[in-house]
């Protein structure tokens, strides 16, 4: 893998990080499970899904890119997208999602192999 792309790749997985870590503490999923291969609880699902979809649209990732940084399928990754869009129509969760993106978006760049990295 040439230079540009593990840089990219590395920033794309500290995105996914963050978001994982910021949907599990917003929904009160384990940090751990979310990271998990399998699907586990439909609570632990759902954050994935959640995070996975704030990933797309908060880092403007393409579907493939969120994708591997979760080690998912891309057709996982646009079905999740599509599910969390439909629950938008909640204002109530349309406003946690907005809360949420907004903290992503306000995110530093990741810092990668110890230098900074730009968006």
């Amino acid at each position: 893998m040439n230079p540009e792309c593990r840089r990219r790749r590395e920033m794309d997985d500290a995105r996914a990080r963050l978001a994982r870590t910021l949907v599990a503490y917003a929904f009160g999923v384990p940090e751990q499970d979310m990271e998990s291969l399998t699907r586990r609880s439909a609570a632990v699902a759902f954050g994935r899904q959640v995070a996975m979809y704030l990933a797309h649209i908060s880092f403007e990732l393409s579907l493939s890119r969120v994708a591997i940084a979760f080690s998912r399928d891309r057709t996982t990754v646009s079905h999740a997208c599509h599910l969390i869009e439909d629950r938008r129509d909640d204002p109530e969760f349309d406003a946690r999602l907005d809360d949420l993106e907004n903290v992503l978006r306000a995110a530093p760049a990741p810092a990668i192999l110890g230098g900074e990295a730009s968006s």
